[in-house]
């Protein structure tokens, strides 16, 4: 996949086509293939960083991050996905890799808690993600809180 283009802005630097491609992404990917009719739009992407990769104005992977105290205590990232014709191509790893790289260095702490989806915890463990033990469901998804210090 030549000629993907990383993205990192603040709501405020968002073009009207980037953030309509990133939120078409979200409910390609969170409303319509996860079957989880909930209300995307839910005040906290004024408030965040988002990264994501693009190719032809097409959104391929997106996250957004959190500074301490807007989600949680600690700083965190969310929304994160790979859309379909991605997937495989490594772009998740490279996402979390830029999520923890932004945390690090707008934020100068290492510290991060997540919620995620219980098929990833393996997957987010391998850049030091530890379960918490709390377990809970999410639009009948399986997620658990995880932490990295």
């Amino acid at each position: 996949m030549s000629n993907i283009v990383w993205k990192i802005k603040t709501f405020e630097e968002f073009t009207v086509p980037e953030l309509y491609a990133v939120l078409k992404a979200r409910i390609d990917v969170f409303v319509i293939e996860q079957n989880c009719p909930y209300p995307d739009l839910d005040n906290y992407d004024q408030k965040g960083v988002h990264i994501w990769a693009e190719k032809d104005g097409q959104v391929l992977a997106y996250c957004r991050v959190f500074d301490k105290g807007i989600k949680y205590d600690e700083t965190s990232f969310g929304r994160v996905l790979t859309t379909e014709q991605a997937r495989g191509k490594s772009l998740g790893k490279q996402l979390i890799q830029y999520a923890v790289e932004t945390i690090e260095n707008r934020f100068h702490t290492s510290e991060i808690k997540i919620s995620a989806q219980d098929y990833l915890l393996r997957f987010y463990s391998g850049f030091g993600f530890v379960d918490t033990g709390n377990k809970y469901l999410e639009d009948d998804i399986p997620h658990t809180e995880m932490i990295r210090k």
